[in-house]
């Protein structure tokens, strides 16, 4: 099959440190082509990948001191799918919703994963004026502010490859750790909080996104001068695998509508278990009392850790290898390219067209 995946262009793919989507969309990327497939990557030009990549930025926008405003290296990426779509089988689109006006004749022959949240009010209207575009959701949670006419086709979950973090079922770091983005939204303070109340020392390996900066230099900061917490930024896949792998559980404190938390699914790949907040996909990913706990409060956090850190690290990485694989998600977005493939074989010869019925329904 002849696939072209169609990356955003913040990142390159894959990014070099944080960043969830392009962390994806090079899994993926790379996984189809091992099983055999044509594919081509639209992404910016420091991008690696197996697949026959055109570079449509010459390095990932955020990188780039020149950029001021993404949106025109948007525009002519997508101009350049348009151009070369009739050589493709299937156009995976991972950047919201750009694509849109300009695809909507091929609908058809397009899929779009929704990586981000959708509980935006303004989403609601361009949703229902493009209700014929196949949509991925990457948690069932994350579809639910989506309007029921939408043309969800499945939820797939995210998957890593199974030999990408290395897990370590005796870890002797003895803290815990805060792995990905210093914001509002994932609670930095929360895990401090806890960790301080266990005296347990916690390690925050994260980011800091301009738009957050105030924040951690208001909000953060200060308490990163407690004893026992540790801030060393933001870190690789190398650094990632001893990180996760030593802590003694990860901490994923979400205070929002979280559409699927690729944290978790890298810290069952080591083992460790996760403690999180009952907030968006968390209730899909963690298996309560096999992978992690899920938590309500503050206080229930702080009561149930040892529970957390008693689990069995041996089941913790079993369950990761048998839900969140990168060649079962692979597989799961084949099923989708082939129904509709499929579908649009049959729209040719019937009328009025049909509509695509949900081939995947959160695989596990």
């Amino acid at each position: 099959m002849k696939i072209a995946q169609i990356a955003p262009l913040t990142e390159s793919v894959p990014p070099r440190l944080y960043g969830g989507t392009e962390r994806i969309v090079s899994y993926l990327t790379d996984e189809l082509v091992r099983l055999g497939h044509d594919v081509t990557l639209f992404a910016s030009g420091d991008s690696v990948a197996s697949a026959n990549l055109v570079p449509c930025a010459a390095m990932a926008l955020r990188l780039d001191a020149n950029v001021r405003d993404p949106i025109p290296y948007y525009m002519l990426m997508l101009d350049r799918v348009r151009e070369a779509a009739d050589e493709f089988d299937i156009l995976h689109f991972h950047i919201d919703q750009f694509h849109f006006p300009l695809f909507r004749p091929m609908a058809q022959r397009t899929v779009t994963t929704l990586h981000g949240r959708q509980d935006l009010h303004d989403l609601k209207p361009l949703y229902l004026g493009f209700n014929e575009m196949p949509l991925v959701s990457i948690s069932n949670d994350q579809r639910k502010p989506v309007p029921s006419s939408s043309n969800f086709v499945a939820t797939i979950y995210h998957g890593i490859p199974a030999d990408l973090l290395k897990p370590d079922f005796n870890p002797r770091g003895g803290y815990l750790a805060f792995l990905g983005r210093i914001s509002p939204e994932k609670r930095p303070d929360r895990a401090i909080q806890i960790a301080r109340a266990l005296g347990i020392p916690l390690k925050i390996a994260a980011k800091v996104d301009k738009v957050d900066e105030v924040y951690f230099c208001e909000q953060i900061a200060p308490l990163l001068k407690q004893p026992g917490i540790e801030y060393i930024g933001e870190i690789n896949d190398f650094g990632k695998s001893e990180f996760l792998g030593q802590t003694s559980a990860l901490l994923f404190p979400v205070d929002w509508p979280e559409p699927f938390g690729l944290v978790m699914i890298e810290a069952m790949a080591c083992g460790t278990p996760v403690l999180a907040f009952r907030r968006g996909s968390v209730p899909e990913i963690v298996e309560e009392g096999l992978t992690g706990i899920i938590v309500d409060s503050m206080e229930e956090a702080v009561r149930r850790l040892p529970q957390a850190l008693a689990l069995d690290r041996r089941k913790v990485r079993r369950r990761f290898e048998e839900r969140f694989s990168v060649t079962r998600m692979a597989k799961d977005y084949l099923a989708v390219y082939r129904a509709l493939r499929r579908q649009a074989r049959s729209e040719e010869h019937a009328a009025p067209p049909l509509r695509l019925q949900p081939v995947l329904e959160g695989m596990n």
